[in-house]
């Protein structure tokens, strides 16, 4: 599926932090079961099963309750996932539960602001991920060492800003561009920005289980994997929902 040769992927590993450049790194040959490709796109394909099932259940008023002790479960899960790799089989499923519960919550409350705004946000998280597999397979875009460092720092500088909001959130510091409710074009070009970084980590996403494939690491990783593409689907996901709202809000 994402095939091509063992020397190609040099240093590049991906800007979201659960994939990055240690992941690979103390694991021995095995001479047990191994991760595949197709091993890691089935449990992509069950973990988004997971968390659709529980965000569909969570979409309602009375399931909003569960959304902070949901965010701070999958957050634990989160953290156990990264530190104990070999826990995957797990924690990942119920991380994307947790996860499923958490944008069940947030998908409600956007829906009650802009109706049908929830449907526009997953088709077009869908269609770019299937747009970015379809490029990728075909090389029509490379991963290249520049790349990949381009895109880690641009992810970086995100999640810092990101961060600073947090913390002067609990000062009455709002960054103005961040506000879902601040239409100007700048708020706009701010969302779109950060939707194609998103969007370009999936690249590298699909890069790194190539490589975990290639390396042959063990047979867990394929959830590991997994909680990766899944962690920049989440986020992809709810970029596109504040861009739409900045939209929606002209």
């Amino acid at each position: 599926m994402f095939r091509k040769g063992p020397n190609q992927h040099m240093m590049f590993r991906s800007g979201n932090p659960a994939l990055g450049p240690k992941t690979f790194a103390g694991f021995d040959a095995t001479s047990g079961p191994v991760m595949s490709i197709e091993g890691a796109v089935n449990r992509v394909g069950v973990s988004l099963l997971i968390l659709l099932i529980f965000g569909a259940v969570s979409f309602n008023a009375a399931s909003t309750i569960f959304l902070i002790p949901a965010l701070i479960i999958s957050l634990i899960l989160g953290l156990v996932t990264v530190f104990k790799k070999h826990l995957s089989f797990y924690t990942v499923p119920a991380y994307a539960a947790a996860q499923g519960v958490v944008l069940g919550g947030i998908s409600y409350f956007f829906n009650e602001m802009f109706e049908g705004i929830v449907f526009q946000a997953v088709s077009l998280t869908v269609a770019i991920l299937a747009a970015l597999l379809f490029a990728y397979k075909s090389r029509l875009i490379k991963v290249t060492e520049n790349f990949k460092l381009g895109v880690a720092a641009a992810t970086g500088g995100i999640f810092l800003l990101y961060f600073v909001q947090f913390i002067g959130g609990f000062f009455g510091l709002r960054i103005a561009v961040l506000d879902i409710t601040n239409s100007s074009l700048m708020s706009i070009g701010f969302s779109l920005l950060v939707i194609v970084i998103a969007s370009l980590n999936l690249v590298l996403d699909f890069d790194f289980i190539e490589e975990g494939a290639e390396k042959g690491v063990p047979k867990y990783m394929e959830w590991y994997a997994a909680f990766g593409l899944l962690t920049t689907l989440v986020w992809l996901y709810l970029e596109i929902l504040r861009l739409l709202a900045k939209m929606r809000s002209r």
